[in-house]
Formats: structure tokens, C-alpha cells, sequence
């Protein structure tokens, strides 16, 4: 207890700005490299990228990833896991079938391949049916082939169809395009895979929906809430800093992530996001957009109270932090 009261900050102490210098700081010592994640195929952003993409709270990540946690009898064995992971694993039309577009006949001709429906384990049954149900369509069956017919014309209706049926889903969770199994250190198995899809991957009985984890932050809030997606945004800034040898104090961390989901949405650091919503005009207008800020202020009337630390800075009068929150006042 002793140590917690010795270690409680002072009254009146500009932690958003200490917690700014002491990420920003080693911000520009970070490196631009990217981080080759085993196995999965892709190019992983780590470093100044991932910061960026976690502060400006994007979407999605450029590379999402799981890391998918299996129940005791499945981590076991290899074998156990990998099987999980085969089911797991997106399977597309263009997986499984060469497609081709008749533009004389305005048809797209699916022709399906049997060595690699027997590889993905789909039977051709399953890839009609679902072809046959892809709305906007017509399709007839001749013999291996599936002859598609378009309810549009145009060449642009038919190439936009073509796309829809390279990414039109067979088997396996959408956006996961490919799950490895990985050993961890106490010799059990888990799935490592490229794409995200918690909420179906939570539904599978196989899965550990405890321990699952995504690097989508956005997802995570989606999911599971907000509070997770807070928890997640302190674990991913960590992680980066941590990767690249930054002893950064997790608090600043925590600080952060507060301001960045105390809406009860995951708000960006910028001029759309925090900064730019801030109370007092002089502070929105010092960040970004300055005149905007002006006249949009001046034309609703509005008043600035002068309660943060930019707006005294720029009207020069004694900044309302640390000695300057001391009001004293004396009696005659």
C-alpha cells in the first residue's frame, strides 16, 4: 500500500502530455520495418506502421491475424489441431473451379476441378447449390460445368459478377485465408491464421473462446465490447513498443487507450477524432484546420471557457497545470 501511495501522481500533473512525450519520443527511434509472422504468409506491419494504424484507428488492420486457442483434447496432437484448421480455412470458388467469362454469349462459363475439390474436401454438389443461390444470376448445370447467366447486359454487370463468383465462399470461415498450426512452448498446439473473423471462430465448439485472440481492435470492440477493445489497444501498443526494445511505462499506455475509447467507441488521435472534438475553439483550432475551427466557431457563437492548456498558451495568460492550477486568494 505503501509503495501504490508513493507511486500516486501529484495533483495538478499534465499526464497527457508526459504520456505523449514519453510514447512520441521513442516513436521516432522506431524502425519501418515489417515482422515475417511464421508460417502465415504475410508481411506483418510492426514498428511506426502498426502505431499509426492503432492510433489513427482504422478499420481494419492491413494484416489481420488470430491467434486461435483449441480446447484441451484438439491441442493435444498435431493431427487434432491440423484437421480443425483445414475446416477453418476459407475455401473460394476460385479455389476450386477455372472461371472464365464468354462476353460473345454473356456468359461465364465455372468450370470445376475434382482434384481440387477432392483437396479441399468440397463435393461439387455443394459448389452448385451455392452458385445456383448467388442472387442476381441464373445458372444452368452441364456436366462438370456451371453455365452462369447474368440478369444485366452490361460488360461491367458481368465482370462484377465474376468477381462475386472468384470470392464467393464454399467452405470454411469467410476471411480466414489461411491457418497454420503453430507449437507453443508447453508442447500443446494452436492456430495461427491470416484474416480475422472472431465472432464465427468464438462459435466453433473446438475452440478455447476464452484465450482466442485477434489483432483487430475494431473487431474486438464489435465482438466483445468496448472494454476489451481497451484492453486490447493497451496489449498491441505494448507490443509494439516492447518489439522494438522501448521501455515505455504501460500507464502511458493505459492513458491512451482511455482517451481513445472513453465515448464508448474507439476514437482516432487526429483532427476526425479526440483533437478535433476537443471543448474549448483555440484548442481545436491550434491541432488542424485552423480557420475551419475559426469561422465555424464564430458563425455559432461560440464561447471558450479557456479550461485546457493551449487556449491560456495562446492568450497568454498562466497554464491551469501543476503550480498554475493554485489559486490563492488572501484576506484583508
Amino acid at each position: 500500500m505503501a509503495v501504490a501511495k508513493k507511486n500516486q501522481i501529484e495533483v495538478g500533473e499534465a499526464v497527457g502530455i508526459v504520456a505523449a512525450q514519453s510514447i512520441g519520443e521513442p516513436g521516432t527511434q522506431m524502425t519501418m520495418r515489417t515482422f515475417h509472422y511464421a508460417g502465415v504468409a504475410e508481411q506483418v506491419p510492426t514498428g511506426l506502421p502498426r502505431l499509426i494504424e492503432l492510433v489513427d484507428a482504422r478499420k481494419e488492420p492491413k494484416k489481420p491475424i488470430m491467434d486461435i486457442y483449441l480446447k484441451p483434447e484438439f491441442a493435444k496432437t498435431h493431427e487434432k489441431a491440423k484437421e480443425v484448421a483445414k475446416n477453418i480455412e476459407c475455401t473460394t470458388l476460385d479455389k476450386v473451379a477455372y472461371i472464365e467469362e464468354d462476353f460473345e454469349a454473356k456468359t461465364i462459363n465455372v468450370t470445376l476441378e475434382p482434384s481440387e475439390l477432392e483437396a479441399e474436401g468440397v463435393s461439387a454438389e455443394e459448389v452448385r447449390k451455392k452458385v445456383k443461390g448467388l442472387p442476381g444470376a441464373h445458372a444452368e448445370v452441364k456436366e462438370n460445368t456451371i453455365i452462369v447467366k447474368p440478369s444485366t447486359h452490361s460488360l461491367r454487370g458481368m465482370r462484377r459478377l465474376t468477381n462475386r463468383l472468384r470470392g464467393l465462399h464454399i467452405k470454411g470461415v469467410e476471411k480466414i485465408t489461411r491457418a497454420i498450426v503453430v507449437r507453443a512452448k508447453d508442447g500443446s498446439h494452436f492456430i495461427r491464421t491470416a484474416g480475422s473473423n472472431l465472432a464465427a471462430i468464438m462459435k466453433n465448439p473446438k475452440v478455447d473462446a476464452e484465450k482466442t485472440y485477434t489483432n483487430d481492435v475494431q473487431e474486438i470492440a464489435r465482438v466483445l465490447g468496448i472494454e476489451a477493445a481497451r484492453s486490447a489497444l493497451v496489449n498491441e501498443i505494448k507490443k509494439v513498443l516492447d518489439m522494438q526494445n522501448l521501455n515505455v511505462d504501460i500507464r502511458h499506455c493505459m492513458l491512451l487507450a482511455d482517451a481513445m475509447t472513453a465515448e464508448g467507441e474507439i476514437k482516432s488521435i487526429g483532427r476526425h477524432g479526440l483533437s478535433g472534438e476537443k471543448a474549448g475553439v483555440f484548442a481545436r483550432a491550434a491541432f488542424e484546420e485552423t480557420v475551419k475551427h475559426l469561422i465555424n466557431a464564430a458563425t455559432h457563437g461560440e464561447e471558450d471557457r479557456l479550461i485546457g492548456v493551449t487556449e491560456n498558451i495562446i492568450v497568454g495568460q498562466t497554464v491551469p497545470v501543476g503550480t498554475g492550477l493554485v489559486k490563492l486568494k488572501m484576506k484583508l
